[in-house]
């Protein structure tokens, strides 16, 4: 037979402390902390491609078909003139100065026409090239916008310089000064569109 222990036994056992004999479990972790773990920001992500050739790069293709155009009628007009000269220095092949200044200045213009035939072949690949070209063709656009800019720039100087030592070439220096002008305006362009936001983006994209 048992007894309710005493409480003023200092021998007895100790009545059970309210909340003992079982494990406590631990708070539950925060609700943040279930699921799926929480995506980063969005930081550094490439820039997203344009779905279409920008208008810029556009402008910068139609412009080197134009001008790749351009340089083969030049180089036409430049051969047909080497000839001719060659032709003239033919005839007065007796004269030896003249036979010899013809046949320098028909070396000359086809110098000139082979220079300006391999400048038409490069505009019209550069063009070409915009439609599935990557990065190579970016900065080959950017080089060959590069030179003929210095080129620019050195037939509006002579022009000017020109105009103000002959009064009697002023037609002709004007007509430089304009061709020239033009053309740094169409290289500065190329470079522009080149440089840009979007024809970084067009040269990067994927490709599939």
């Amino acid at each position: 037979m048992s007894y309710p222990p005493d409480p003023n036994n200092p021998y007895g056992q100790p009545p059970a402390a309210p909340g003992y004999g079982y494990p406590q479990q631990a708070p539950p972790p925060p609700a943040a902390a279930y699921g799926y773990p929480q995506a980063a920001p969005a930081y550094g992500y490439a820039p997203v491609a344009p779905p279409s050739m920008p208008g810029l790069v556009m402008t910068s293709r139609v412009l080197l078909f134009v001008i790749g155009g351009v340089q083969i009628i030049i180089t036409g007009i430049l051969l047909i003139a080497a000839a001719g000269t060659k032709t003239v220095a033919n005839q007065h092949s007796t004269d030896s100065d003249t036979a010899i200044f013809g046949n320098a200045a028909a070396g000359i213009l086809l110098v000139f026409g082979i220079v300006y035939l391999l400048a038409a072949v490069l505009s019209i690949t550069l063009g070409v090239k915009f439609g599935k070209g990557g990065p190579a063709t970016r900065i080959t656009t950017i080089v060959y916008a590069s030179v003929f800019l210095l080129l620019g720039l050195l037939v509006t100087v002579s022009a000017i310089t020109g105009a103000g030592q002959a009064q009697g070439t002023a037609a002709g220096s004007g007509f430089g000064v304009v061709v020239g002008v033009l053309w740094i305006a169409i290289c500065v362009l190329w470079i522009v569109a080149m440089a840009s936001r979007d024809g970084v983006n067009w040269f990067n994209r994927p490709r599939y």
